[in-house]
């Protein structure tokens, strides 16, 4: 019982005095809802448990607005259990079975990432389901289940046969073993799709009080900002000179990035058998890194010699843009040739001299690309000197660049790749084998587990992690470095054996990283990525507020589709989207990184525009599409980002954008003023069960037509838009065919062809009556993708004489706007100026960047 100051005792007479509705019931071989049979066959060892019965509320430290929430809506969940009759550290279990039923689900299709997966049977989900989303129409109903973590045991769904579904709880140790589970699954019922990704989330924040919710925490300040990312300019061989011009391409070209990713490559690592103290040499692709460790904590040699000024000077250091491209070129001729040798060697050739003649020519010529040893700088001492290293590198950034607020750097969970090189550093690491849960075993064949288990992680000790995180962040943190893109997370569950499990060893880490975060980075100045499973988010998110939503940007497909460069965008939207229905309770989604110059640039950059979160880059030095980022981008670095963050319209939910023939990706989002739906394209490739991998489906690669709607987009999603939802009249401006029509709730769908890699985005702004004869509706820049955002304000004055229009617009460029009739006046910041009306409703004007108001225009008419 809770002491009598806690708050817990006034909802638990609140729970007591009132008659909760009885929503589930497991009975007779049958689980059901609303009387409903939802699963069949239920195993006689598997139980059920409403919400109250088993969350301990006086333990969790939800806020009490939380927790009157949770509590209120607490007849809608429980809890799924069962027992064997002997403890082990795997259990698979099935729960019931269901046919002919339409599922959504999100599964891991590699180690980190995740996907969604649609089907109608137990048996049609895939290998580490993290949810799956059951339609329920007879009661207009939809029931989601969740695998989640019970002591120190982590669930997740499989498919068994003849319509089975399973669930499988594994300890991540053959020393951790359990044979009874009261509530290793939740299960909830509502009648909104989307609520019921809120409820059932903030349910399990106070049942297990091991994560919070994003409305608990604060998101990085980049969330509403422009920036670049080195990994695709550069890969490993990122260095000071070439981030400069890289920075300085894009503040020339009028994008300036207001934060600056510096991706692996910056950190002290080497392989094993290579000198403890020297970092490993000529490195350039993803791959050649994953078996190197990190030897010290700080930045490499090519950091560390920085000199501080040198950057500021006439006589700065040259830098060829086109040096980083020859050595990748160079570096994939070289990885190609290791592949083709291996591919001998599985042929059963046994004359492999002209393999390994041709990879040491190659790997001659990738040393000259490199040039002989750089003697100047600081050398390969340990000085702290102010004026040397990455401390002076982001002084001069800053210096020259005053707009560039944040300078994050990578580094992965366990330090690097692979961890930490034992006797290295002051940490007790030790190199751990790793070790696969047979659940991955549907899951892609992916080069960085290769090499992990390749070479194990020099793992810390969980004692140490909260010493080697502060070690590493405090001193980021004094060399100017504001946050961390923490990447490999799920690593963990490969080394758990020896340390009690996945459970407590990720609880270990993830507390260690927290407090760092806490202390070093302003607490919210971490971007996780690689971290797509419900270890992370249900255990590793107390403070960690933003992430990855998606797989990584693949500008081509690895596997040498050359279609890969069309369809693989589509499937990084597909990720994208459905991830952020569970993600986005947690954490600020995060769409990754794109190269503007990419063939499908327009692609993703619509998809940006509207997502909600940050929009960066990747753009090789020089290789850039200003016209495109300035219709994302302010010329201040920031963007009229959306209020909410995208997610698929209610009609995509149990469909395949991806490889059906028929369905349009939709996503809705709100602006201040209006909402936004985006019509995407995607279709052309998936996820293939028995190749285990993503592939193109080149006969849906075609026109595919659809419907938009007003109510496609969820206004009661937000308690501010919501008012809009209930317009009588709505005018809809499509960005890409420069069109506007008018609209009510009860209007016909607008219908669209959308070509293949192509979209459009429908703003949809509420009209409001001024007056009697007066209508109006504030449109934005149409220079801007997403046009709403760049609404900063919008009022109105209605008297017997005129009636008065304000609004204030940050931007510059062609501002529209729909007016039933002509205004008698403009004014643009006091001055009055020209405009044009049309008799259609346009209403435009051209609006100038005001540099003095940080870019924001006011614009009045007068009636």
């Amino acid at each position: 019982m809770a002491p009598p100051n806690n708050p817990a005792n006034s909802i638990f007479k609140f729970i007591h005095s009132e008659t909760l509705e009885k929503n589930f019931d497991l009975s007779s071989g049958k689980f059901s809802v609303k009387s409903i049979p939802l699963l069949y066959d239920v195993p006689s060892n598997v139980t059920f448990a409403p919400f109250l019965s088993v969350c301990n509320y006086s333990e969790s430290d939800a806020p009490l607005p939380l927790l009157q929430r949770v509590t209120s809506l607490s007849h809608r969940g429980g809890f799924i259990g069962f027992h064997k009759d002997a403890p082990s550290h795997r259990a698979m279990n099935s729960i019931g079975r269901f046919t002919g039923r339409d599922f959504l689900s999100i599964f891991r299709f590699k180690t980190w990432w995740s996907t969604m997966w649609v089907g109608s049977s137990g048996s049609d989900l895939q290998m580490e389901t993290q949810w799956i989303l059951l339609n329920v129409p007879e009661i207009k109903s939809y029931v989601l289940i969740i695998p989640i973590v019970e002591g120190s045991f982590r669930s997740a769904l499989h498919p068994g046969s003849d319509g089975h579904l399973m669930i499988y709880a594994e300890s991540g140790s053959t020393k951790v073993k359990a044979s009874t589970f009261d509530a290793i699954a939740y299960v909830h019922v509502c009648e909104n799709p989307f609520n019921i990704m809120k409820e059932a989330y903030s349910a399990l924040r106070v049942h297990l009080n091991t994560f919070r919710l994003l409305e608990e925490k604060t998101a990085p300040s980049l969330v509403d900002k422009f920036g670049w990312c080195t990994w695709d300019a550069f890969y490993l061989t990122v260095e000071p000179t070439g981030i400069w011009h890289g920075v300085k391409d894009f503040v020339e070209g009028g994008a300036p990035p207001r934060f600056l990713i510096i991706d692996d490559g910056w950190q002290s690592i080497n392989l094993d058998g290579e000198k403890p103290n020297e970092d490993a040499k000529n490195l350039v692709l993803g791959g050649t890194q994953m078996t190197a460790r990190l030897h010290r904590l700080d930045e490499c040699e090519k950091f560390r010699k920085y000199k501080g000024g040198s950057i500021l000077g006439p006589n700065r250091p040259t830098f060829d843009p086109k040096r980083p491209k020859m050595l990748i070129s160079k570096a994939i001729e070289l990885e190609h040739a290791e592949k083709d040798r291996d591919k001998a060697i599985q042929s059963g050739v046994t004359d492999l001299s002209a393999f390994e003649r041709r990879m040491e020519q190659l790997k001659k010529e990738l040393d000259a690309l490199f040039g002989g040893e750089d003697k100047s700088g600081c050398g390969n001492c340990s000085c702290k000197v102010e004026n040397y290293g990455m401390k002076a590198f982001t002084r001069d950034l800053r210096t020259k660049f005053k707009g560039l607020d944040d300078i994050y750097v990578w580094h992965a969970l366990c330090g690097a790749w692979g961890g930490v090189r034992p006797g290295s550093t002051h940490l007790n690491s030790k190199i751990t084998p790793c070790k696969l849960s047979p659940g991955l075993d549907g899951t892609m064949n992916d080069l960085a587990v290769v090499k992990i288990i390749e070479g194990g992680i020099g793992l810390v000790h969980p004692e140490q992690v909260g010493d080697f995180y502060d070690s590493m962040h405090s001193y980021l943190a004094s060399a100017g470095i504001t946050g961390v893109k923490v990447d490999v997370i799920h690593t963990l569950e490969y080394v758990s054996e020896e340390y009690g499990g996945r459970v407590e060893l990720a609880k270990a880490y993830y507390k260690g990283l927290s407090d760092s975060l806490s202390k070093n980075f302003r607490g919210s100045g971490l971007i996780s990525s690689m971290q797509q499973c419900n270890d992370f988010f249900l255990l590793g998110t107390k403070q960690i507020s933003m992430g990855r939503v998606g797989d990584d940007f693949w500008f081509q497909d690895p596997n040498g589709d050359p279609m890969g460069v069309y369809w693989l965008q589509g499937v990084h939207m597909i990720h994208c989207a459905y991830n952020s229905m569970w993600m986005g309770q947690i954490i600020q989604p995060d769409w990754d990184m794109f190269q503007s110059d990419h063939l499908c640039a327009q692609f993703h950059a619509g998809s940006r525009a509207i997502c909600g979160g940050p929009v960066y880059v990747s753009d090789s030095v020089g290789c850039h599409d200003f016209q495109l980022l300035k219709k994302l981008v302010y010329p201040d670095g920031t963007i009229p980002k959306c209020q909410h963050f995208a997610l698929p319209t209610r009609d995509c939910l149990f469909k395949n954008p991806l490889f059906d023939n028929k369905t349009i990706l939709k996503i809705w989002n709100f602006n201040k003023y209006g909402g936004v739906i985006g019509a995407f394209n995607c279709q052309g490739a998936g996820w293939d069960p028995k190749e285990r991998r993503i592939k193109g489906h080149s006969e849906c690669y075609k026109p595919i037509s659809g419907s938009i709607h007003v109510t496609d987009i969820e206004w009661d999603q937000k308690i501010e838009a919501a008012q809009m939802g209930k317009a009588e009249e709505y005018i809809v401006y499509l960005n890409q065919a420069e069109d506007l029509i008018l609209k009510t709730p009860k209007s016909d769908a607008i219908e669209v062809t959308i070509q293949p890699s192509s979209f459009e985005l429908f703003s949809f702004v509420p009209i409001r009556k001024l007056g009697a004869d007066t209508k109006f509706a504030p449109i934005g820049l149409t220079n801007m993708f997403n046009s709403g955002g760049t609404i900063q304000e919008f009022g109105y004055f209605v008297s017997a004489a005129e009636i008065s229009v304000k609004v204030k617009v940050k931007g510059g460029g062609n501002f529209l706007a729909y007016s039933n009739v002509s205004p008698k006046k403009c004014f643009l910041n006091d001055a009055e100026v020209a405009f044009e009306w049309f008799s259609d409703g346009k209403l435009t004007l051209s609006l100038p960047w005001n540099e003095d108001a940080g870019g924001v225009s006011d614009v009045s008419f007068m009636f």
